[in-house]
C-alpha cells in the first residue's frame, strides 16, 4: 500500500545551504506563527535552533526577540 504524504508533517534537518528530509512530509510548521509551510516555498529557518519560519519577519522575530 501506498502511503501519501498529504497534511503530514515532515521532520527536516536544517543545513546552511538547504535542509535533508528525516521523516516524510508535504510541509513544516513555523516555530513563530504555527502556519503550515509547503516544502516546496520553504526559505526561511535557522540552522542553529533548527526550525522553520513562514517569512523574513518571522524569522527576524525568532533570532532577534523583536
Amino acid at each position: 500500500m501506498l502511503m501519501s504524504n498529504t497534511a503530514r508533517a515532515a521532520k527536516l534537518h536544517y543545513m546552511p545551504n538547504g535542509f535533508r528530509v528525516l521523516a516524510p512530509g508535504d510541509h513544516v510548521v513555523c516555530a513563530v506563527s504555527g502556519e503550515r509551510i509547503a516544502l516546496e516555498i520553504l526559505r526561511y529557518w535557522s540552522v542553529e535552533r533548527q526550525e522553520p519560519y513562514a517569512a523574513a519577519e518571522h524569522a527576524a522575530t525568532a533570532l532577534h526577540g523583536k
